[in-house]
């Protein structure tokens, strides 16, 4: 198919013809499409799960009089009364993702990850990254809710550990 390409652009010569033809090549082979990639989070992500963690410490200063202070125990304590309590449901699920994204920012802190935009076919996702590790990642934010949405009462500590754990199994793989 290249050749055949290649023979338009000498055929015809035009600069056109070459961007046509430059297109096709990049539209021709989906197969070697990567099958998902990464960015790094801009700021405009970086103001979006900012408001996401506020409003969880809003909720928390209202209704406990406490406060969110990337303290593992504390901030998973509150998140889980928040829960025990019903002040966030099932059906609350932007809120249930922010408390995802806080468990994401005490695992980010414990364990020196990195926040990126993981893209595929089905969209993009908040991700944390192991640094050192291209192909490795650890989604967060929904782990709260997928589980909340279909009615599992949610120990918000076990969650935790779980994710935790999914790091350290990470690291601990052999590198074949």
């Amino acid at each position: 198919m290249v050749e055949l390409y290649m023979r338009y652009i000498a055929r015809f010569n035009r600069p056109a013809s070459v961007l046509i033809v430059f297109l096709l090549l990049l539209c021709s082979n989906p197969t070697h499409a990567e099958p998902w990639r990464t960015e790094p989070i801009s700021p405009i992500v970086k103001n979006s799960m900012e408001a996401q963690r506020q409003s969880i410490d809003d909720l928390v200063r209202r209704h406990f009089g406490r406060q969110l202070n990337g303290q593992k125990d504390n901030d998973i304590a509150l998140i889980q009364r928040l829960l025990d309590e019903n002040i966030v449901t099932s059906k609350d699920v932007r809120q249930l993702q922010s408390m995802g994204l806080i468990l994401g920012q005490i695992l980010k802190s414990q364990r020196g990850l990195s926040w990126i935009i993981y893209i595929d076919k089905y969209g993009r996702s908040k991700a944390l990254q192991l640094t050192g590790f291209e192909k490795e990642f650890i989604f967060p934010v929904t782990q709260i809710s997928r589980k909340a949405e279909v009615g599992i009462r949610v120990n918000v500590a076990k969650v935790y550990q779980e994710l935790e754990q999914a790091v350290i199994d990470i690291r601990n793989k052999p590198p074949f």
